[in-house]
């Protein structure tokens, strides 16, 4: 199998088309492009190598392969029991003092605040729809509606 040699060129201005003839010229194909721009109310943080770092959703990680993100199964549960929380209708410090109490922390490693569990309520939002058809939502939604209810009165999930 032939070795294949890569590299990532950081470019200061913008690039010509003789640029990439060059390339061509030299025996170098063109296999992917990065563009960035500068806008508003996106999650960066400027680095010390003047690039930008985006921070990555609570409940994912960066996969083995560094260039996907996948599940963080830990997070995952702390994303989960905000959920139950929220559909048993507890109150945000309620929550923190759960998530607190059953061992999860923030990625700082700190205890769980109110106001830590609030900056998760968009992240929620977003994950909401791909933990609701889950076979485990489902089992979890009919127990939630079982105490909610009560015993005793029938309940639809």
């Amino acid at each position: 199998m032939p070795q294949i040699e890569r590299f990532r060129e950081f470019l200061r201005s913008p690039v010509r088309l003789e640029y990439f003839a060059e390339k061509e010229k030299q025996g170098w194909r063109l296999v992917a492009a990065e563009w960035e721009r500068e806008g508003e109310g996106l999650k960066t943080r400027e680095t010390n190598y003047g690039r930008l770092e985006a921070e990555i959703p609570y409940g994912l990680r960066v996969a083995p392969d560094c260039r996907t993100l996948e599940e963080d199964p830990f997070e995952k549960e702390a994303l989960l029991l905000m959920m139950d929380c929220i559909v048993r209708d507890v109150g945000i410090a309620t929550m923190a003092a759960e998530l607190n109490r059953k061992g999860f922390r923030t990625r700082q490693g700190a205890n769980w605040s109110t106001i830590a569990v609030f900056e998760m309520l968009p992240r929620l939002i977003e994950v909401g729809p791909s933990i609701f058809p889950t076979h485990d939502w489902a089992e979890r939604r009919r127990h939630l509606v079982r105490l909610v209810s009560g015993p005793g009165q029938a309940a639809s999930v």
